[in-house]
C-alpha cells in the first residue's frame, strides 16, 4: 500500500502487445521513441509530471520494464491475474493504491497524451467530476479520471474492456482538448514514428 495521496496515476502496462509482437519477444512498452525513452517510460513521465504518485502495474515476467518504470519515479506493482485481461490489472492496481481521492488511470502504450490534457482532468476531478474523459475532435479518448466514489464500481470489474463500461452507466464529464495524442496508442513499429 502506498501512503495516502490527494490523486495518483495509475498506469497499465501488463498487456502483451501481441499486435506489435505476435511471439511475444520484444515488449512493444520497452521500444524507443524518437525521444530516446522507452515508450512505458514516457507515458509514465507526462502522468508524473502532473500527479504526486504513479502506480504502474505490469505483468509477471516484465523484469525489464518494471526496473524502468520504477527508475521513472514509478512504484512497481506485479498482477499476477494480467493474463485475464486489461481489468485484472486495473482492479489489482486500485488494490494497491491505498487511500486518496481518485486516479487518472492511463495505458502505458499511450506516450504522446500531453501533460496539458492530465492537468485540465485533474482540475475537473479536483472541482467535483465523478469520472472524466479527454474529448478531440468530437471523439473520446485516454486516459479517464475517476473520483473514489467509483471504487466499488472499479473493483467489480471483469475481462479485456478495463472501465468503459462504467462510462455508458454513470455520468462522464467530458474535457475538450486540443491534444490528437489522447487516441494515440502504439500498436505497430510504425507507431513508434
Amino acid at each position: 500500500m502506498t501512503k495516502s495521496a490527494d490523486w495518483m496515476g495509475i498506469l497499465l502496462a501488463a498487456g502483451k502487445g501481441a499486435r506489435f509482437d505476435a511471439s511475444g519477444q520484444q515488449n512493444k512498452l520497452m521500444q524507443a521513441l524518437p525521444s530516446g525513452d522507452a515508450v512505458a517510460v514516457a507515458s509514465a513521465k507526462k502522468l508524473l509530471s502532473v500527479l504526486p504518485e504513479v502506480l504502474a502495474v505490469v505483468r509477471p515476467g516484465a523484469q525489464g520494464l518494471a526496473a524502468v518504470l520504477q527508475a521513472a519515479g514509478c512504484q512497481v506493482h506485479t498482477c499476477a491475474d494480467a493474463e485475464q485481461g486489461m481489468a485484472a490489472s486495473l482492479v489489482y492496481g486500485l488494490q494497491q493504491s491505498g487511500s486518496c481521492a481518485g486516479w487518472i488511470i492511463a495505458l502505458g502504450d499511450m506516450p504522446y497524451v500531453q501533460a496539458a490534457t492530465l492537468q485540465a482532468m485533474l482540475l475537473a476531478l479536483r472541482e467535483g467530476a465523478g469520472i472524466v474523459v479527454p474529448v478531440h475532435q468530437g471523439r473520446r479518448g485516454n486516459p479517464v479520471g475517476f473520483s473514489h466514489a467509483y471504487l466499488p464500481q472499479l473493483l467489480a470489474l471483469r475481462g479485456d474492456q478495463g472501465a468503459r463500461s462504467l462510462l455508458a452507466r454513470y455520468p462522464v464529464t467530458e474535457v475538450v482538448v486540443d491534444d490528437a495524442g489522447i487516441h494515440r496508442d502504439i500498436d505497430t513499429r510504425a507507431d513508434l514514428q
